[in-house]
């Protein structure tokens, strides 16, 4: 029984996760690479950078020493983004011992070599050291707040689900767990991607039926694919499927749907991560994505023509008539 956690990455979503933690009576501490800004949290007691208006619970400390981390909890929750997860898992495993436990609320694929982030835990660590996921619909600013969210852990070990459940669980905070780590992985890294083709469609008001299909359709690429990479089927049906997809294509707190709002509105891409100022997962998660329907032979033409857009500089309005464009087929 640990009473204790190690959240890594001082970006919204680790600080509403430290938060919740912290609020439920466990001492946990919030690392960030920054020492500038960890500084600043101390100092405020309140992320004002990245999510303003929290104040930190007194059992909520910070730290910009990743020895610091190691030593404060054997229960690791890492929140970094996809393309610092590998090379956080690096640096943290000089500080470790045989006990470390590993959890994580990063959605994408490691950059380069397109594998569901449990690959990098194994290969780092071992096979045998306990591992979970928390993915779901949920934002940051709301699970600070309080507000009513449920979220799937899915972990290879029983036991390591159930303690992140009462680290977590609360009487706003669902929790509930899972085995299938591929599906909910999978769920989580793909459905960024198809925020960027909602949002592209919405900045060329295009309407809520268009929105509706590219969701629809869009579930059917994340089906398929989680499929074939070992995911199982009720797993996309659920809340890292079909409820985090919702979520993040439908809402404007969604940094990915904004992102595609921008380009959908004719800004370049430059532009557009500059006014939204944090990471956007899909830009990265729809060329892996496309590289990995490629490799299996699954067809995801949303996917195909968000990446596309993304890579290729083909233009938004041109991506959407290709996609009307397609051969007429069975919906099944």
């Amino acid at each position: 029984m640990t009473s204790t956690i190690s959240v890594l990455g001082a970006g919204s979503w680790g600080t509403a996760l430290a938060i919740q933690a912290a609020r439920n009576g466990y001492r946990t501490l919030l690392w960030g690479h920054d020492p500038i800004h960890i500084r600043t949290l101390q100092q405020n007691r309140t992320n004002q950078r990245y999510l303003p208006g929290f104040v930190f619970p007194n059992t909520l400390e910070t730290s910009s020493e990743l020895a610091e981390a190691a030593a404060f909890s054997d229960l690791i929750l890492i929140a970094v983004p996809s393309h610092a997860f590998k090379d956080t898992l690096i640096k943290l495993r000089r500080f470790t011992g045989q006990q470390v436990q590993i959890a994580w609320a990063t959605k994408g694929f490691a950059p380069n070599d397109g594998y569901l982030l449990h690959y990098s835990v194994e290969r780092i660590f071992s096979k045998e050291t306990p591992t979970a996921v928390l993915s779901g619909p949920t934002f940051a600013r709301e699970v600070a707040a309080d507000l009513p969210t449920a979220i799937t852990i899915a972990s290879n070990h029983a036991g390591f689900s159930e303690l992140l459940t009462r680290i977590f669980h609360s009487a706003r905070f669902r929790t509930y767990t899972s085995t299938d780590m591929i599906g909910v992985q999978t769920g989580g890294a793909v459905k960024n991607v198809l925020a960027i083709a909602s949002g592209i469609a919405d900045g060329l008001n295009f309407g809520a039926n268009t929105r509706a299909a590219l969701i629809t359709r869009g579930l059917h690429e994340i089906i398929r694919l989680g499929l074939e990479l070992g995911g199982r089927q009720e797993t996309f049906m659920g809340l890292a499927g079909l409820g985090d997809l919702i979520l993040t294509c439908t809402d404007n707190q969604s940094r990915n749907r904004r992102f595609g709002l921008a380009l959908g509105q004719n800004k370049n891409r430059a532009a557009a991560r500059e006014e939204i100022d944090q990471e956007i997962e899909g830009v990265s998660a729809a060329k892996e994505t496309y590289l990995l329907a490629q490799t299996h032979g699954i067809d995801m033409p949303i996917t195909e023509q968000t990446y596309k857009v993304l890579y290729e500089s083909l233009s938004p309005l041109a991506a959407v008539q290709n996609l009307l464009d397609r051969e007429l087929k069975a919906e099944s």
